[in-house]
């Protein structure tokens, strides 16, 4: 990552429901933030590797979430399919600050 990495506030952390998802719109496309059950957060393109589906309108469980068209699994973590699916999408870096969701954006 070439740049320098700065934190922008995009939502409270009960913005996002327990095992869902909310879109932040940035310059290079959409970001599906998402939320866990233990309240993890974890920040992917809205884009699954396969067909494009929208992640976010997925379902979510244990850390991964499952895309709406054809079921492929994305871990949440490393963006990567499971098997015996194959492809990755793109992270975001993403904290939480108290109760504050925080994306990483390169400048």
């Amino acid at each position: 990552m070439e740049g320098t990495l700065s934190w922008t506030f995009v939502a409270r952390l009960a913005d996002v429901p327990r095992l869902g998802s909310r879109v932040v719109r940035t310059e290079r496309g959409d970001v599906a933030i998402f939320r866990t059950a233990d309240d993890s957060v974890f920040a992917l393109d809205d884009r699954c590797p396969h067909k494009g589906g929208p992640l976010s309108q997925g379902i979510v469980h244990g850390h991964a979430v499952t895309c709406p068209l054809h079921n492929w699994v994305i871990d949440l973590a490393s963006g990567e399919a499971q098997a015996p699916d194959i492809g990755c999408v793109k992270r975001t870096p993403v904290h939480l600050d108290g109760d504050r969701i925080l994306l990483g954006v390169v400048s």
